[in-house]
């Protein structure tokens, strides 16, 4: 049986073949969605001059408010102030390196690195603490409540809010209230502080280093040690009106505060009304060496019974005139650490854990509640211990999570600057020791140095850029 040859561009042909029970031929697939005769395959409707109509307002509306401040900030950033914050003549890198070598400028620059140090690190590790705790407690629904409830809170109430907590002046604040009444369970005061001999012919020395008296004393001798300085308005309490001591053996004597509240009464003398010194030791000296201690009663007085000879000089240790412990300069500048220039940094650092502690817990809590949990009872089957399954099983897979968390912390760290600018006007002068980078810009701005402002904008620019750029490339990558 003889086949005919059919044309391939032939339709008939191509339908005769078809007839004959062979297979029509298919168009080819052009890959990757193209069409055969070339270009995009696009979806039905597609027109691109239809989504850049809608995509134009996004994009003029970000370019106005974004890129266009961007870049004339760049171009500010390297001229000078001319009249009225104009810009003035081109200076280069001048107001960079003016960040970097003014002192002010220069506090701020070190005062960012610890918060980039300190606080990304401390708030995963907080949220973490507190995920892990969600999962064993029972009402852990009212558990991320209230310590997601201050990221409900603006950035003012809560500055506000540790400003009052940490005030002590005029009255004490919740801080101030809470460590003296720790400080005072383990190291009760019982100091005199301000309070000073009347007269030098008796005592001799300083508050700082003592006093300790003029001549020396045989046993049987009574000594009177008057002394002045008290809060006659707000005593200590349990104090009790000065009296002489009992006759008896040994060395007695008296401390007390020779004045009381209208006047009256004879100089280094004991009179009715005036209060004894309770609580002070008193140091028996014999060549110089401390022999004995006693220790005032509630009216002053002490006793030294088994000293039967020989003469002694008191001595009235300066512990005894210290100023009692008033609690912690929260909003000060004392340097308490190697990183830290003040105690004001580390406590607004305090306040923002509060903050953000929450809001780390909430995304590290989502993150381990999508761990498969075969996974965790396969590792505990196998004899894992709890902190075995949580280091080997639980930290790997939750290590995406937790790098969301750390990389945000960090971009917003670098740019904090609400609770910086409010807690710091509680501090006044001391105010400067918290400055950041952010509250630098802002202060410049407002002094119209403009050309710095746009330096310390375009350094906050380039020190966030890096943590973006590992941002995206986290995301594309977990994309494909």
């Amino acid at each position: 049986m003889s086949v005919s040859r059919v044309s391939r561009t032939d339709p008939a042909g191509a339908g005769a073949a078809a007839g004959d029970g062979t297979a029509a031929a298919t168009p080819p697939k052009s890959p990757r969605g193209h069409s055969a005769l070339g270009g995009r395959a696009r979806p039905p409707g597609e027109k691109r001059w239809l989504a850049a109509i809608f995509l134009a307002p996004a994009a003029i509306l970000l370019g106005v408010i974004l890129l266009y401040p961007l870049i004339y900030s760049i171009f500010r950033s390297f001229f000078s102030d001319g009249p009225a914050g104009g810009a003035g003549h081109f200076v280069g890198f001048s107001n960079f390196k003016s960040v970097f070598t003014d002192a002010d400028l220069l506090r701020s620059v070190e005062n960012n690195i610890i918060w980039v140090v300190i606080v990304p690190a401390l708030v995963t590790i907080l949220g973490l603490i507190f995920a892990v705790l969600t999962e064993r407690i029972r009402w852990a629904t009212a558990f991320k409540t209230v310590l997601f409830v201050p990221m409900a809170i603006s950035g003012l109430a809560v500055g506000v809010t540790f400003a009052l907590v940490y005030t002590d002046q005029p009255s004490r604040g919740l801080a101030n209230t809470v460590t003296v009444g720790i400080h005072s369970l383990f190291s009760p005061s019982s100091g005199y502080p301000g309070e000073h001999p009347t007269d030098t012919s008796v005592l001799k020395g300083s508050g700082s280093s003592g006093y300790t008296t003029v001549k020396s004393y045989a046993p049987g001798t009574v000594v009177d040690l008057p002394m002045v300085g008290l809060s006659l308005t707000s005593p200590p309490a349990g104090m009790k009106s000065a009296a002489q001591p009992s006759s008896g053996p040994g060395l007695r004597g008296v401390v007390w505060n020779d004045f009381k509240l209208g006047g009256g009464g004879k100089p280094k003398q004991v009179d009715p009304g005036e209060l004894g010194l309770s609580g002070i030791t008193v140091q028996a000296l014999s060549n110089g060496k401390v022999v004995a201690s006693a220790t005032t009663g509630s009216d002053g007085t002490f006793a030294f019974p088994t000293l039967t000879s020989g003469n002694y000089q008191l001595a009235l240790p300066a512990s005894a005139f210290s100023a009692s412990f008033d609690g912690v300069n929260w909003l000060g500048s004392q340097k308490v650490t190697p990183l830290g220039p003040s105690v004001i940094t580390l406590s607004i650092i305090l306040a923002y854990l509060w903050v953000y502690a929450g809001f780390a817990m909430v995304l590290l809590a989502a993150g381990m509640a999508a761990i498969p949990r075969d996974a965790l009872e396969a590792a505990r089957m196998d004899g894992a211990t709890e902190w075995q399954v949580f280091r080997r099983v639980t930290a790997p897979l939750l290590a995406p999570v937790l790098m969301v968390v750390f990389v945000t912390m960090v971009i917003n760290v670098l740019k904090v600057f609400d609770l910086v600018f409010i807690i710091s006007q509680s501090a006044g002068a001391d105010g400067k020791y918290a400055d950041v980078l952010a509250t630098q810009l802002f202060n410049a701005y407002g002094t119209q140095q403009y050309g710095v402002a746009s330096a310390i904008g375009v350094i906050l620019v380039i020190l966030v850029l890096p943590a973006m750029a590992f941002n995206i490339r986290r995301f594309r990558k977990e994309g494909r």
